[in-house]
Parts: C-alpha cells; sequence; structure tokens
C-alpha cells in the first residue's frame, strides 16, 4: 500500500460494521473520491487496498466496482487498474428513487408505466444498433431463460440478465445506467409479487418474438412484443392482487 495511499485512508476510510456491506462501500468509496478530490482519469485504489481499509471481502468489492461500472463512472483497465471516468459523490452515485404507496400493486403499476417507456425504446433502438456479437450474448440470455423455465416453470434473474442484454444491444450507456438507478423498483418483477411462481408466466414466449425482432432489425416489431410482455405483466399485477 503507498504511503500516499495510507495517509488518505488513515482520515477518510474506517471499517465497516458488518450490515449491509455493498450499499456502505457504495457510500464509503463514492465520500472518499469527493474528499479526496480524484478526477477524470484518477486511478481508484487497488481491490487489496480497499479490502484492508474497509474489512470487506473481495466479493463486496467487486460488485461495488461493476455497479459503478454500470453507471459509467469508472472504467477497469486489465492489468493497469481502475480509473474515475468522472467526478461523482454519494449524492450522484446514489440515487434512490421511491414511491409513495405502501400497497405492492400501485407500486408495481406505477414502476410498469415507467418500464413501458424504457424497455420499449431499448427494443427499437437494439433492433436499429444491434451486431453480431449482441445477437449471440442476447441469444445466449434467451437460451438460458427458456431452459431455466422449461426446467422450473418460471425465471427471475435469467429475464433480468436478458433484458439487460437488450440494453447493452443499443450502444447507449444510459439505458444501463437508468436500470441500475431503478433496479429497486425494477427488481420486483423478478422476485415473484404476491408470492405467485406463476407470475408474468404468460410472457415467456414473447421473449423469443422480441429477440425474432431485433435480429430482424424491426424497431416496430421489436417494439410490439416489449409491449406483449408488458401488457402481461400488467394483467397479471391486476389480477393477481385482487
Amino acid at each position: 500500500m503507498s504511503d500516499q495511499f495510507k495517509v488518505m485512508t488513515k482520515a477518510m476510510l474506517t471499517p465497516l460494521p458488518s450490515i449491509d456491506r455493498t450499499q456502505q462501500v457504495i457510500d464509503a468509496l463514492s465520500d472518499f473520491i469527493e474528499s479526496s478530490r480524484l478526477q477524470a482519469g484518477d486511478r481508484l485504489p487497488t481491490e487489496r487496498e480497499l479490502m484492508v481499509a474497509l474489512s470487506v471481502g473481495r466479493s463486496t468489492i467487486r460488485e461495488v466496482v461493476t455497479h459503478f461500472q454500470a453507471l459509467g463512472v469508472v472504467e477497469t483497465r486489465k492489468g493497469s487498474g481502475t480509473y474515475l471516468l468522472k467526478p461523482v459523490s454519494k449524492a450522484t452515485i446514489h440515487m434512490p428513487l421511491s414511491l409513495d404507496t405502501a400497497h405492492l400493486r400501485d407500486a408495481l403499476l406505477q414502476t410498469l408505466e415507467v418500464r413501458r417507456g424504457i424497455e420499449c425504446e431499448a427494443g427499437m433502438v437494439a433492433a436499429k444498433r444491434r451486431t453480431r456479437k449482441d445477437i449471440a450474448i442476447i441469444e445466449e440470455k434467451l437460451d438460458e431463460m427458456e431452459r431455466v423455465h422449461m426446467a422450473k416453470g418460471t425465471s427471475g434473474p435469467e429475464d433480468l440478465a436478458f433484458h439487460l442484454a437488450v440494453y447493452d444491444a443499443t450502444h447507449n450507456p444510459l439505458f444501463k445506467q437508468l436500470l441500475e438507478q431503478m433496479r429497486g423498483s425494477f427488481e420486483r418483477f423478478w422476485t415473484h409479487p404476491f408470492d405467485r411462481q406463476d407470475f408474468a408466466r404468460r410472457s415467456f414466449p414473447f421473449h423469443r418474438t422480441l429477440f425474432n425482432a431485433i435480429i430482424a432489425q424491426d424497431p416496430e416489431a421489436a417494439r410490439a412484443e416489449t409491449l406483449k410482455i408488458l401488457d402481461v405483466v400488467e394483467e397479471d399485477i391486476k389480477e393477481m392482487s385482487k
């Protein structure tokens, strides 16, 4: 560990209590970046330095770095380290979104309105810009989603991975950054709302037709298939919340 980093971490980074590690590391690292006045192009402390300074494991540090990468504020260069792409603070790196409702039904319907706007546009843009590599990745995620669905009758993380691959195919990092900021709200759709394993199961075939529309570079078809998925989600929210 460098002498300069030892001096800075002694004043700014201290071991954390063992609760909500990931969010605490996000807050601690963003505070460190702001307090140290790091600028775009500056290298962040190494994994080992962060692990020692914050008393957390490697997996937590990597999860936080992945979170920062998804937000487009850092990049990792192989063999060199992780570098800041833009100055950040705790206020800019983590902007939690909340809904003023105590009812899951209302929260899901309100979030669904936002999903319609973002996911329809993402599907259309992906259809226009997708590359052969994008197609291969989306198909890989779709195949895994279908495999799990056929085995268990449902899917969760695999469904999310498919939609993330579509976002990546837009080649517009803002789509993924928006999802990262709204992850808490969006993930409600992939955690079996109302304790129903069959939630939105009827939307399963439309993921394949959405993929076909993206292959065909047909934005309008991609939009239509995305709407079919989300229409099923809306119907299930209303039916299962009765």
